[in-house]
């Protein structure tokens, strides 16, 4: 039997097979709040061993897309234990992944009362999806010193609110430009107080919240996402090696203290001896996303330079896709004009084999 379909177990890490759906916004959480509609498609995928939950906001000024959840609020905490208890019922372990959008968000997505932040008051170029149309990024507010200790709680909170609703651990969105990797950036966190300048400063936002979430929930049910060289959501490129070395000293630091596991967004621009750091400075599981086929899968299962593989395209338009890549089946292809639409269309309705 193929590695991918072999179970895996590190630590808190008992899963059913080597394969994990990756995180993907899909906007049915109406109000903010996740659904029997949510429980039915993470049921549908459940033949995976660990599901990572689209990213969630810990606070009302994270949620910068429209119609993506929440976990601050009670409403929210029970709409979650529908879908941890559906998961469940299939086997699956289930992580919750915390995002906060930080500048990457615009006003009109925010609940009233509440202002876009950042690292810095540097806008983000480029446009975002609102429920009119395509609008400019709003303009953030920067964090002062009170806002920085308060984002750090809200995740902490976030984290013990998604333990009671059942998840199995959390997945902190360190990737993809949101506002732990804004925190990273010199050009976009400008700050010059003990959250910017040096490396060291600019990785203390990321690495006081998961500490503080290791130290709330546990260290073994927190992992954390990162896409070094990527260059999404307008996060401008820097020197390469000083970006070598701030996810070399995420690793480090990280493995530091215990966490079940880095997942790493995967591209082309990421320098072998970066792989290499970070595989060498992180000693539990590493997790690979991004353009994998189950073949290519299994050969980054076979070398170790990645304990489990996570797809995510694959699983928009193929629930059963654990079934059809282990028959050889052919997958069916999703329709993108509905990626973020609020029904079951092109959500929950895709055809599974007989």
């Amino acid at each position: 039997m193929k590695k991918l379909f072999q179970p895996y177990t590190n630590g808190a890490l008992q899963l059913k097979n080597h394969i994990v759906m990756a995180p993907m916004t899909r906007s049915r959480a109406l109000n903010n709040l996740p659904n029997e509609l949510m429980a039915t498609y993470y049921k549908q995928r459940s033949g995976t061993g660990l599901i990572i939950t689209e990213g969630t906001s810990p606070s009302p000024e994270g949620l910068g897309y429209p119609r993506i959840p929440g976990i601050f609020s009670e409403a929210q905490v029970d709409g979650w234990k529908l879908v941890t208890h559906a998961v469940h019922a299939g086997g699956s372990k289930i992580f919750l992944q915390i995002m906060h959008t930080g500048r990457v968000a615009h006003q009109s997505n925010l609940p009233g009362g509440y202002q876009v932040v950042g690292m810095s008051d540097i806008k983000a170029a480029g446009e975002i999806y609102t429920d009119t149309g395509m609008e400019e990024y709003s303009a953030p507010l920067p964090l002062d010193a009170d806002g920085i200790a308060r984002v750090i709680q809200e995740h902490v909170q976030a984290a013990q609110n998604a333990i009671a609703a059942g998840f199995d651990g959390v997945e902190l969105h360190g990737a993809h430009g949101y506002l732990l990797e804004q925190s990273l950036n010199p050009h976009v966190n400008n700050r010059t107080d003990s959250y910017g300048g040096s490396i060291e400063n600019r990785a203390s936002l990321t690495l006081e919240i998961v500490q503080q979430v290791a130290d709330a929930i546990g260290a073994e049910k927190v992992g954390l996402r990162i896409s070094p060289f990527l260059l999404s959501n307008d996060i401008p490129a820097y020197e390469e090696a000083e970006v070598h070395e701030t996810y070399v000293l995420l690793a480090t630091e990280t493995n530091r203290l215990g966490i079940a596991y880095l997942h790493i967004s995967n591209n082309p621009d990421i320098p072998d001896k970066t792989h290499q750091g970070i595989r060498a400075a992180f000693t539990n599981t590493i997790i690979y996303c991004n353009g994998f086929t189950a073949e290519t899968a299994e050969a980054k299962l076979q070398d170790g330079s990645a304990d489990l593989v996570a797809f995510g395209r694959s699983f928009l338009a193929n629930p059963d896709f654990i079934r059809r890549i282990e028959k050889n089946e052919p997958l069916n292809q999703p329709d993108y004009n509905t990626l973020y639409t609020s029904g079951e269309t092109g959500y929950t309705d895709y055809p599974e084999l007989n």
